[in-house]
């Protein structure tokens, strides 16, 4: 699976989708595919807020428990309930049906210091 052009992707294996003033946020394919098959998703608080950079929810898969960080600081105005019945979908379409939560965006200049598709491509490669 590609990366999708239209994200913005972070050292830590999030993407953001910006619309307007919030953002969706999920963890990429390359994440879901290193952390196997996902059996929950700790989703964070409705009106909480988070700082980016800062752990806001987590993944517990087959093989590990990973911290989901928030990429760029807002407040969560929505969270993918979907997940509590189907964590799977994070697997099977992280860049859809898998999204984590909808941050209303704090500071958009934090979105400039995101990677877009082709540099988050060159960085997984660096991981070897």
């Amino acid at each position: 699976m590609g990366y999708p052009d239209n994200l913005k992707y972070s050292k830590e294996h999030e993407w953001v989708r910006a619309e307007a003033d919030r953002a969706v946020i999920g963890i990429t394919d390359h994440a879901q595919s290193e952390l196997g098959d996902v059996v929950y998703v700790e989703l964070p608080k409705v009106g909480g807020t988070v700082a980016q950079d800062e752990a806001f929810a987590v993944v517990e898969s087959v093989k590990a428990v990973s911290d989901v960080y928030a990429p760029i600081s807002g407040e969560v105005v929505e969270t993918n309930n979907k997940l509590d019945d189907a964590p799977e979908l994070v697997n099977e379409s992280p860049y859809e049906d898998g999204w984590i939560a909808v941050l209303k965006i704090a500071e958009p200049s934090q979105l400039g210091g995101l990677m877009d598709a082709a540099a988050y491509e060159a960085f997984i490669g660096t991981l070897g």
